[in-house]
């Protein structure tokens, strides 16, 4: 028996065996479902039907939620229960309980420093490596301080080359080629991946002309880069432009969208050669000179000199969770799909792979994902399938605890605090395609499970990557759902939860 299976049996099937959620939702007959009969009484007489509210909402489009009981799996209400929709960034709350079950909440990336030869007298006659595992939260302050104990170490020259290497992990250009160019949420994807592996851009007008700067900010160093280069053009569109050449990242933006100052996050698409830039900049405060970086499939065979270890697995997706991050549940999701032994693959290989997981042992048997973060518009789940998978996995501790708190607010948006309905929960948004999905409690405190996706995907068919990273009408239309989404949501706490 593999380790995969003993870890899914620990972390899911025995959570099944002294509950009856499994037999609740497994066969639960969703093809036609009607709220089941329950007591009424003023609480429940007072909710606003939910479709009211969809009504009120006016989305294009379509909407599907479910809500059950989470600890037996009693469906109360359903609306296209069966109806598959893009499901945005709630699909990081499935990649997190898969990453949980495969790699352990204790996980922890390496970063290492190896020694490719004979360190003496502090001379390395020989090459050094940096080598990567995936390290989705390795920033450039990590990387200093990597370079204040190679220098700790007793290391000042080497003689030979300076090795970068991603470890055997594959090497991604993008997360969704269907994005824009310029868009800092879709980055290359690599062994070694710094900054969520994003440049960051800052302008301002000077007597007339622009000055630039591209550097790898993080909160202790902010070293510029060369392995970016950005231009000033007059023209009227397109914003920005993106071509690759030598190993180099070259950028155009239109000098019309520049106004008088401002800054952006760009992505790289030369993740390994940009860190290895940064390090060596670093080393060389220390007064350790290294060669530009040469990229190595295979790393060597040596001394470690220095070891970073990322914080564990379960805080890694607790920040992933909150803010969202697409880098780290793609590689979290990588690295996941890599425990069978075939090695890291393609974005939609490793999905491949989770909605195979999803089919056993959430019983999601619909759920189609087409990578791990949930930018790419071609992934479905039902929310029937969304809603087993939270049902399956409740009381175990480890999604729940990981889920961001949603805050309840009112028709002008603004928080509601101590409000009685406590939810936490994952979000999600594409253009035209807005989803929430997890577990809420109403002043009783019974513990509900939901999923709510709603999407006009005919409409967003239509956007091309010419229409920038708002196309028209999807502010609007991501703002209607969401209020309707905490209206659905205040509606089953005073209905199921009071």
């Amino acid at each position: 028996m593999g380790i995969a299976v003993r870890v899914s049996r620990r972390l899911f099937l025995g959570a099944l065996l002294g509950s009856v959620a499994g037999q609740a939702l497994a066969n639960a007959p969703l093809t036609s479902l009607r709220p089941l009969p329950r007591a009424t009484d003023f609480h429940k007489r007072t909710a606003r039907p939910a479709d009211t509210v969809i009504a009120e909402a006016k989305l294009t489009g379509k909407v599907g939620f479910v809500v059950a009981d989470a600890r037996t799996g009693e469906v109360l209400e359903a609306r296209n229960p069966l109806l598959g929709q893009p499901p945005a960034s709630v699909t990081k709350a499935i990649t997190a309980l898969y990453a949980l079950d495969r790699l352990g909440p204790d996980f922890r990336y390496h970063t290492r420093l190896i020694a490719d030869g004979t360190l003496r007298n502090g001379r390395l006659t020989g090459n050094l490596a940096l080598v990567g595992s995936g390290d989705p939260t390795l920033d450039t302050d990590a990387l200093g301080e990597m370079a204040q104990q190679l220098k700790a170490s007793g290391l000042r020259e080497v003689t030979g080359k300076f090795l970068v290497c991603g470890g055997g992990f594959a090497s991604i250009r993008s997360i969704d080629p269907d994005q824009a160019d310029h868009v800092g949420y879709n980055p290359a994807i690599s062994g070694l991946n710094l900054n969520y592996n994003r440049v960051h851009f800052e302008w301002k007008r000077q007597a007339g002309d622009y000055t630039l700067t591209l550097d790898a900010r993080a909160r202790k160093f902010a070293p510029q880069v060369t392995v970016a280069k950005m231009r000033v053009v007059d023209r009227a569109a397109p914003v920005y432009t993106y071509a690759e050449q030598g190993g180099t990242d070259h950028w155009t933006v239109a000098r019309g969208a520049l106004g008088k100052a401002g800054s952006r996050w760009l992505p790289v698409r030369q993740p390994e050669l940009y860190t290895a830039e940064v390090f060596q900049t670093l080393a060389r405060s220390h007064g350790i000179a290294l060669g530009r970086g040469a990229v190595v499939d295979t790393p060597p065979e040596g001394a470690v000199l220095v070891d970073h270890a990322s914080a564990p697995l379960k805080e890694i997706l607790r920040g992933m969770l909150k803010y969202s991050t697409n880098l780290t549940a793609e590689v979290v999701g990588l690295t996941a799909s890599a425990t069978d032994g075939s090695g890291t693959r393609s974005l939609r290989a490793s999905a491949e792979a989770m909605n195979d997981w999803v089919h056993q042992e959430l019983g999601a048997r619909r759920a189609g994902f087409v990578d791990h973060s949930g930018l790419g518009g071609a992934s479905r789940i039902a929310a029937s399938d969304m809603v087993r998978a939270l049902v399956r996995v409740h009381g175990n501790g480890l999604l729940e605890g990981i889920l961001k708190e949603i805050s309840m607010r009112d028709a002008k948006g603004k928080v509601i605090p101590d409000h009685p309905i406590r939810v936490r929960a994952k979000t999600g948004t594409l253009n035209f395609a807005s989803a929430l999905a997890g577990y809420m409690a109403g002043p009783d405190g019974r513990p509900l499970a939901f999923a709510i996706f709603a999407a006009d995907v005919p409409r967003r068919n239509k956007i091309r990557k010419s229409d920038g990273d708002i196309p028209e009408g999807t502010a609007a239309w991501t703002a209607r759902a969401r209020r309707m989404h905490l209206q659905l949501i205040e509606r089953w706490g005073t209905a199921y939860g009071s």
